[in-house]
């Protein structure tokens, strides 16, 4: 058995990118991503590296697994320890490293990171921690615990 999960993305602008996570057909939160620069997952690293803004770029489009793996950045936070300091990474984006799907309201925290939230404010997401609650609790810590693959798909 696995988990599939879906990021639509919804509205782009130059400094940031509003999109909805669902959870097979359940939605489950909105997401705040960087900037999207037209990245695919069908694109050389050369050509994403060529394209990719450091810290402002919203991660290719395509599939990739999810693997809950320990975050040295965020292994001490609240909202981490309630899962061992797990935080489910996303595996396999050229160009990108250490990925990770995570609580965070404003752009200039993602650095290519998808943020979970509610979009009630123009540019960001609020009730950050509550929508990863609900991510993690639902779906992706049971999923893992488990042992089911996870995906996520970006659109």
């Amino acid at each position: 058995m696995k988990l599939e999960t879906t990021l639509i993305r919804r509205y782009r602008c130059s400094a940031y990118t509003i999109g909805v996570m669902y959870a097979g057909n359940d939605r489950v939160c909105d997401m705040l991503e960087d900037c999207d620069r037209g990245l695919t997952d069908e694109m050389t690293e050369t050509q994403i590296l060529k394209k990719k803004v450091y810290g402002r770029t919203a991660i290719p489009t395509g599939r990739y697994r999810i693997k809950m793996t320990v975050s040295p950045k965020f292994k001490s936070k609240s909202w981490a320890k309630k899962y061992g300091g797990m935080v489910p990474e996303i595996i396999g984006v050229k160009g990108f490293v250490g990925a990770r799907i995570h609580p965070g309201n404003r752009p200039e925290d993602t650095y290519g990171c998808p943020h979970t939230g509610e979009n009630k404010v123009k540019g960001q997401v609020i009730n950050s921690v509550a929508c990863y609650y609900k991510l993690m609790d639902k779906y992706l810590w049971p999923a893992y615990l488990r042992g089911e693959e996870m995906w996520i798909t970006v659109k």
